[in-house]
């Protein structure tokens, strides 16, 4: 009997550290473009802006045609900074985990894995998402097209 639960816990120790170096391997992406990089600044600047509630900045840029996928449903640029001024939800903390960025000429994609610390209609929540952001170049400005939330496992890795 102790030899069987031995063996269990080597065998846990064994799945667990396999994990452990898959999410080692992930992690460790190839240094980003200067346009990547400018996306993935801009995207936490964008979290910044959430958290403060600063919808002046995020009014700027939010393309007007912009689209929010969330957990509840989906909406237009005017109700989510509605939503973000009243503090209907209030995205307090996004710590971002890891981030993946495409160009296709003028417009880039990003994915972040995210551990996000709101406030949502007075309820506190800690959530794991992947979230999608799209954005548009217009002149010299990155204008955000589509944000979308997906709920995901903690063992959700993003592909690099």
């Amino acid at each position: 009997m102790n030899v069987s639960i031995l063996g269990l816990c080597f065998f846990s120790m064994g799945i667990l550290a396999s994990f452990a170096q898959t999410n080692q391997t992930n992690s460790s992406a190839t240094t980003p473009t200067k346009a990547q990089q400018e996306i993935i600044d801009l995207s936490k600047q964008k979290w910044q802006w959430m958290a403060d509630k600063n919808v002046d900045k995020l009014a700027q840029l939010f393309d007007d045609k912009s689209k929010f996928v969330h957990m509840s449903g989906t909406w237009k640029k005017d109700e989510e900074l509605e939503i973000i001024k009243t503090g209907s939800i209030w995205y307090r903390k996004a710590d971002v985990h890891d981030v993946a960025v495409e160009l296709f000429d003028d417009t880039a994609i990003i994915w972040s894995r995210i551990r996000l610390e709101s406030t949502v209609r007075g309820s506190e929540a800690k959530v794991e998402f992947t979230v999608t952001e799209v954005y548009k170049k217009r002149g010299n400005a990155w204008k955000m097209l589509a944000l979308t939330f997906s709920s995901v496992r903690d063992t959700h890795v993003i592909k690099h």
